[in-house]
């Protein structure tokens, strides 16, 4: 049997879907920055944070939903839990990509583009399970894919790290490992939207 949270209040699942695909557009505009020259990044910057505005647009504009309406697909808590968890997600990708511009750096290495693989993937899903929250038995292997990836994440992570320690200067280090940290904690984000997608799964089961 499917599991239906109130599908005839759709507006606050069609905000959650909508913060989850800025983050699917964050992440393509977070990849052109990885490939543009420095002389693109104040541009593309710009776009970005354009992204996170937008974001923050949705993230207020769903409380105001939930204030106002009767009726709310999810609990409450859940429903601002998962837009707080989407909008900080894309303001830490707002943020490495203005460190890109404000260290001006050229290239990053190549771990930087494997993480941004994994939090693309992450957000595709993510935006997927969002337009789905009102079928929850649909929603477990979302979540358990998103886990993985997060713990792929976290090893990337650890490698990279690794990896700048042996290769780097101490001010080069200091400078990637600012970028790193910030995407690593998008991936966490992304965790938590997940694990309270789960949890969602449990109450509701």
């Amino acid at each position: 049997m499917k599991l239906r949270l109130f599908p005839q209040e759709p507006a606050g699942l069609n905000l959650l879907s909508q913060l989850a695909q800025q983050i699917v557009l964050a992440s393509a505009t977070m990849a052109e920055i990885l490939g543009a020259p420095a002389t693109e990044h104040d541009r593309l910057v710009e776009d970005m944070h354009n992204h996170e505005a937008k974001s923050a647009e949705l993230h207020f504009a769903l409380l105001t939903h939930m204030r106002t309406s009767f009726v709310n697909p999810l609990p409450r808590e859940d429903m601002y839990g998962l837009s707080l968890c989407l909008n900080e997600a894309i303001e830490k990708l707002d943020a490495a990509a203005e460190l890109v511009a404000l260290y001006k750096l050229d290239r990053l290495p190549k771990r930087a583009a494997d993480q941004l693989e994994i939090i693309s993937r992450q957000a595709e899903l993510t935006a997927d399970a969002m337009r789905r929250l009102n079928n929850l038995d649909d929603l477990e292997d979302y979540w358990i894919e998103v886990l993985r990836l997060a713990k792929r994440a976290e090893r990337t992570h650890r490698i990279w790290v690794a990896d700048m320690l042996k290769d780097m200067k101490s001010t080069q280090y200091a400078r990637n490992r600012d970028i790193a940290n910030q995407l690593v904690d998008v991936t966490k984000d992304m965790r938590r939207i997940a694990t309270q997608v789960g949890s969602i799964i449990v109450k509701e089961s």
